[in-house]
């Protein structure tokens, strides 16, 4: 099941960029975390407002703006 609810953009939270659940935490700041070695236990703990579904949906929102076409130039 898809996460991708929890994701919010508001143009007044954080310059539009997408959030967790409208809260302060940027999805940005999920993935820095992630990729800086946080495990989601630590990430958890740190954090206890967020759940581990939040996790999720950063991941599965980056997941998706990354995918694009690949254009062939022939």
């Amino acid at each position: 099941m898809s996460e991708l609810h929890r994701i919010t953009v508001d143009p007044e939270l954080c310059g539009g960029r997408p959030c967790i659940r409208s809260m302060r935490i940027r999805v940005k700041d999920i993935l820095d975390l992630l990729a800086a070695g946080a495990t989601r236990e630590e990430m958890l703990e740190d954090y206890p407002y967020l759940e581990n579904e939040d996790i999720t949906a950063a991941l599965e929102y980056a997941a998706r703006q990354s995918d694009h076409p690949v254009l062939s130039v022939a």
